[in-house]
């Protein structure tokens, strides 16, 4: 009898599917699939990779509104969030569509002369992905975009929480032409079961996850046992800094977005607000009142702010903001949430929030905005970097050359300036310290997944 579970709603707590819930037979029958794949899939041409991935863009595309419901439906994020992220997933396809037909490669002299050196790119084999359930669309293809237009094959395991998703993407792939055996999609409620035995198999050459710290350290220690290649997109405990000479209706707006997009459940996610004590009572007022303007709810209703994804988020992210309070912080602006099932947090200020509090040093993953006050430049910077994290941060200031010091300051793999969204297609997307291991998109992005092979050639002068 094949096991299964239920994929839930968390706006209705309703139940919305039933999926296979596959084990370590089935983990290595992926790996036999992909690794029979293998050969003929990276043999394949530049040109027809970037073809098939450039078919699944227009795919996407043409059941982007079904494809934006879908990832409500299992994640509970806005309609307006969904819809602007199956655009941000689609891309990935696009861009390594036009990478993949310049996979690069050197040609000289040896400096001693007598021979020439040829150095090449090739893929690095079968590639086990691991992706979180706050983009349950993005996370995924921006891993197999980058996989495929290198030549790998891949088995994917998506968040049990929302595997619609990447079941939905892995049917579109197979119609833009991706054969048989070069996307494997293993859902599963046993995780460390599943991704165990990927990374205890020889075949499996590339482990690239995406989740948080603590279970990437785990996977870090259970990949060097095979000095397994390894790409690590890990927590974040993100800055944003506002200086006394910043455009205060644009700082308001950036950190509406940073913060509160997908309901404050993003790894790049503003959980530290540092704002200029000169301007910190005005922001407070403007920001504080866009806050209590946020409708929470349903996305089907038209909500802004969707649910947090579990029980567990809902009472970890009450817990949070009870012990904020009992630590000094002084709850100053709060929406409102429906009377009705769901995980459902009402958007949250706090004020008053003290450097040392508890608040500061966590990943908040929900709707929860701290404000610390700060007077000298150099303060803010130690205080900001003062965090095992380092993965986005966001600068808000009326002089750019002030905003970029500041920015080349901070410890982080990227930095907002001006603007609340960082990630990009485009552009290296990842960390520093314990957020992570690698990058992901841009030309950086299909390097993850290829090696470098270098080849003397004798030449007799």
């Amino acid at each position: 009898m094949t096991l299964t579970f239920t994929v839930e709603d968390p706006a209705t707590l309703e139940a919305i599917a039933e999926v296979p819930d596959q084990g370590a037979d089935d983990a290595r029958g992926a790996v036999d699939r992909a690794a029979s794949a293998y050969a003929a899939w990276s043999r394949t041409s530049p040109r027809h990779r970037s073809d098939v991935l450039r078919r699944a863009f227009d795919l996407m595309h043409r059941d982007k509104d079904e494809l934006a419901v879908l990832v409500s439906r299992e994640n509970g994020k806005s309609l307006t969030d969904a819809h602007a992220e199956i655009g941000y997933a689609a891309e990935f396809f696009r861009w390594f569509s036009e990478e993949a037909v310049r996979p690069g490669g050197e040609y000289g002299e040896s400096p001693a002369g007598g021979t020439r050196t040829i150095v090449r790119h090739r893929p690095v084999g079968v590639a086990a992905l691991v992706t979180p359930w706050n983009f349950p669309a993005a996370m995924v293809t921006r891993k197999i975009a980058p996989a495929l237009a290198a030549g790998c094959t891949v088995v994917l395991k998506p968040a049990r929480e929302t595997p619609l998703t990447a079941l939905a993407i892995a049917r579109l792939l197979t119609e833009a032409g991706v054969p048989e055996g070069v996307v494997e999609i293993a859902t599963t409620t046993r995780a460390g079961e599943v991704v165990g035995t990927w990374l205890e198999d020889a075949r499996v050459r590339k482990i690239s996850f995406t989740g948080s710290t603590g279970v990437g350290r785990h996977l870090l220690r259970q990949a060097a046992d095979r000095v397994l290649n390894s790409s690590m997109e890990l927590g974040g405990n993100a800055p944003l800094v506002v200086t006394e000479d910043a455009d205060l209706d644009a700082a308001v707006a950036g950190a509406m977005v940073a913060k509160f997009r997908n309901g404050g459940q993003a790894c790049t996610a503003a959980n530290r607000i540092y704002v200029h004590a000169d301007i910190a009572f005005d922001f407070v007022a403007r920001f504080g009142a866009e806050v209590e303007k946020l409708t929470v709810g349903r996305a089907v209703d038209g909500a802004a702010i969707g649910p947090l994804i579990s029980a567990t988020a809902l009472r970890d992210v009450t817990a949070a903001v009870d012990l904020a309070v009992e630590e000094g912080a002084r709850i100053s602006h709060r929406a409102t949430t429906p009377d009705a099932p769901g995980h459902f947090y009402p958007p949250t200020v706090l004020a008053n929030v003290q450097e040392g509090d508890t608040i500061l040093r966590e990943e908040i993953f929900g709707p929860v905005a701290a404000i610390v006050t700060w007077h000298d430049d150099d303060d803010l910077i130690r205080q900001v970097n003062d965090t095992e994290y380092g993965l986005a941060a966001y600068v808000f200031a009326g002089d750019l050359g002030r905003a970029l010091r500041l920015g080349e300051r901070i410890d982080a793999g990227m930095v907002g300036i001006n603007r609340g969204v960082v990630s990009d297609p485009s552009a290296p997307f990842g960390g520093v310290k314990q957020s992570g291991l690698g990058r992901e998109g841009a030309r950086e992005g299909l390097r993850e997944f290829q090696e470098t092979q270098y080849l003397s050639v004798d030449w007799p002068e």
